[in-house]
């Protein structure tokens, strides 16, 4: 893992000290809140629909147990006793006081970390495959340019008022866990003729009220333009950028109202000009920078298990991944509880998680796309053990990427944007599944639930994908199918009008039914709904209107 050096720590500590004065200046007046806005956003503070509410950066998604413990003691001392995982990596604490927001940062600052750049038109937090170090068809660590990124994007004077948020993704395996090409800016390591490591890119994807995908901008990009070639793409964006209408500000509008080839003949005209600039990547620093991260070994590796109680074998069936070391697996730790508020876990389930991560998982957990954690590195012998004391949690839920692993955003529970409820919607949508036996049968699909357009729940890219909105003042939630998140990534397509909340499950429960009827021997759900259309679902969501 990357330590902060010099430079971290004076940017962090100077910059708790400057966000302190202003939320002084915002309690006594002095500061207006159309005033605190923007700087309260550039320290990772919302104000939500009950509360302020602080997002903490988790950049690449990836913790130590000190940095988990930390994050428990806050959610116990600062909030309501637990704290929410997000789809960008991140964790939200919804209820802390403005008052108290100086003594959390400061408390995440003795640990390495920090809220800065969660929020605001700026560069987010960057995510990686949470499986990166570990997945078994890597072709490089995407980690290290995860962390370049991190420090070249921190507080960068030329792009800390962009037209809106930028948000950029790392892949290094076969398979994109990433989700490049609904990011801003998506970098996929590829291998060249030669055998050597490079980036293909991607630019302009992004969900939300225009869903796009991104399309590529270069096929090999060399890993010492990087940072050349980045800037020469925000460059584009912040001169052209639109800042009069917020719904058309992203850069994939910018994308499509140049069409793709003028965007890419105006950022490599940039990237020409400045690619031999001291932006370049020394060789030295891309080999420092890569030293901090690495994939553990071992010396005589244990097998897998192959006995132990019904509900560890199906536990290791779901939630285990295999690993590019023999005798390693990673694991993924359900924050999917059935009926559970998706993505939540307790001061107390985090102070147990950072207690196994130190002694199972060689001190590393990362947070995934999905809302879940991942141990990415335990010792087969330890993995009987490890089930244990997650069972004995509520932590050992055996969903990963089964219909009840349901990504969801806040949505009116706490959103201030929200236009309906989507927590309670998928803790149903769960709890009907599981009762009918439907999760297991149906395999791997993904559904995601949003409660508004903007769709942090990534319902778009979702295989079965909720979105509530308002209607007269009547919630009601439409059903996209066919989005998919990966490789293959797609935006779902609504199917029809939309529903109201009750109805919902039942919708979702035929839709998996109808798959049940129609796949064709091994056949995943996507598969299916690809071959058949979407038409033919669609009957069995409206059967009851």
């Amino acid at each position: 893992m990357y330590r902060y050096d010099e430079y971290d720590a004076t940017l962090v500590r100077e910059r708790i000290g400057e966000f302190r004065d202003q939320i002084e200046r915002r309690l006594d007046g002095r500061l207006s809140e159309d005033e605190f806005k923007p700087l309260r956003l550039m320290n990772g503070v919302y104000l939500q629909l009950h509360a302020y509410m602080l997002r903490v950066a988790i950049p690449y998604g990836t913790l130590n147990s000190a940095q988990v413990r930390t994050l428990a003691r806050i959610a116990r001392h600062y909030d309501r006793g637990y704290g929410h995982f997000t789809t960008r990596t991140n964790i939200q604490f919804n209820w802390p006081a403005l008052t108290d927001v100086p003594a959390i940062l400061e408390e995440l600052a003795a640990v390495e970390m920090h809220a800065i750049q969660t929020s605001g038109n700026c560069i987010r937090n960057t995510t990686a495959d949470p499986y990166s170090g570990a997945a078994a068809d890597e072709i490089e660590d995407g980690r290290p340019w995860a962390e370049i990124i991190r420090q070249w994007s921190s507080l960068h004077p030329e792009f800390t008022f962009l037209p809106r948020k930028f948000k950029i993704a790392v892949n290094g395996a076969a398979e994109d866990r990433a989700g490049l090409r609904v990011h801003d800016i998506g970098l996929q390591i590829v291998r060249d003729a030669l055998g050597q490591t490079g980036f293909e890119v991607w630019v302009g994807g992004g969900q939300g009220r225009t869903p796009r995908l991104a399309v590529k901008t270069r096929d090999f990009l060399e890993p010492r333009d990087l940072l050349s070639y980045l800037t020469a793409v925000l460059r584009v964006y912040n001169q052209h950028g639109r800042r009069d209408n917020m719904y058309k500000a992203r850069i994939k509008i910018l994308v499509e109202a140049l069409g793709a080839e003028a965007f890419i003949a105006e950022v490599e005209e940039e990237f020409e000009a400045i690619r031999d600039s001291e932006l370049r990547l020394p060789d030295a620093e891309i080999a420092r920078i890569r030293s901090f991260f690495g994939t553990p070994s071992i010396h005589n590796p244990a097998p897998l298990p192959e006995a132990g109680e019904p509900g560890f074998r199906h536990w290791l069936k779901r939630n285990r991944r295999a690993h590019r070391v023999d005798g390693l697996s990673s694991i993924v730790i359900s924050l999917k509880p059935i009926g559970g508020t998706p993505g939540d876990a307790t001061d107390e389930q985090l102070d147990i998680i950072a207690d196994l991560t130190a002694r199972y998982g060689l001190d590393e957990i990362r947070v995934t796309p999905e809302q879940n954690l991942l141990l990415p590195h335990v010792h087969n012998e330890d993995l009987h053990p490890l089930w244990l004391a997650l069972k004995s949690a509520g932590l050992a839920t055996p969903n990963a990427g089964l219909a009840t692993d349901i990504v969801s955003c806040p949505g009116m529970d706490y959103c201030s944007l929200a236009t309906a409820r989507s927590i309670p919607i998928a803790q149903a949508i769960a709890k009907r599944l599981e009762v009918a036996g439907l999760s297991e049968a149906a395999g791997d699909v993904t559904i995601k639930v949003d409660g508004c357009i903007n769709a942090c729940g990534h319902h778009h890219v979702a295989n079965i994908g909720v979105l509530g909105l308002d209607k007269r003042g009547e919630e009601y939630y439409q059903i996209t199918l066919g989005g998919a998140f990966g490789k293959d990534a797609a935006i779902g397509g609504i199917v029809g009008k939309g529903l109201a909340g009750d109805d919902v499950p039942d919708a979702i429960a035929r839709i998996l039914e109808t798959y049940l009827q129609l796949r064709r021997g091994s056949e995943t759900f996507i598969d299916t709904l690809r071959r058949t259309g979407a038409d033919a679902f669609k009957e069995a969501i409206y059967v009851a209107q």
